[in-house]
């Protein structure tokens, strides 16, 4: 019985998979922050200067010409942008750094030259920078292509 033995051999890779789905002292799991205010993190991010390098919807570079750096935040994209994943880059910018980005951007060890603003704001300050940025990013729905079958 063919059925039986494919279902054999899976087991063992799915009982895998499940096994490095386990909790530990990692996980994100139950971490959540509180409903933050768009209107004043729109603030911090001007009052922090993040509008040195960035831009955001109703907030434009300050002067772009004053540094090689342009990084436009918010926008069109294929993936969910989460609340967690802006958290991350804002508390810890060279977390998922991208080596697509211009290499202006990034220092010689290819670390993010974004600075580190743990200790420079609150976490209320924090909650409502991602409130005011999280609802930027749209995500882009990409149908599936349909191909036809192949018949030889």
């Amino acid at each position: 019985m063919p059925g039986h033995r494919i279902f054999f051999c899976a087991l063992p890779l799915v009982l895998l998979s499940l096994a490095g789905c386990e909790l530990g002292p990692e996980s994100p799991r139950g971490f959540a922050l509180p409903e933050g205010d768009a209107e004043a993190g729109k603030q911090t991010f001007v009052e922090l200067r993040c509008h040195d390098c960035h831009s955001a919807e109703g907030v434009p570079q300050r002067d772009p010409e004053a540094t090689d750096i342009h990084l436009p935040l918010g926008g069109k994209s294929t993936r969910v942008t989460t609340y967690a994943a802006l958290v991350t880059s804002i508390i810890n910018p060279s977390h998922r750094y991208s080596s697509r980005l211009p290499r202006s951007v990034s220092t010689e060890d290819g670390e993010s030259r974004m600075p580190v603003y743990n200790d420079l704001m609150t976490v209320t300050e924090l909650i409502d920078l991602v409130a005011f940025l999280q609802p930027q990013y749209e995500v882009i729905v990409i149908s599936p292509n349909s191909y036809e079958t192949y018949y030889p």
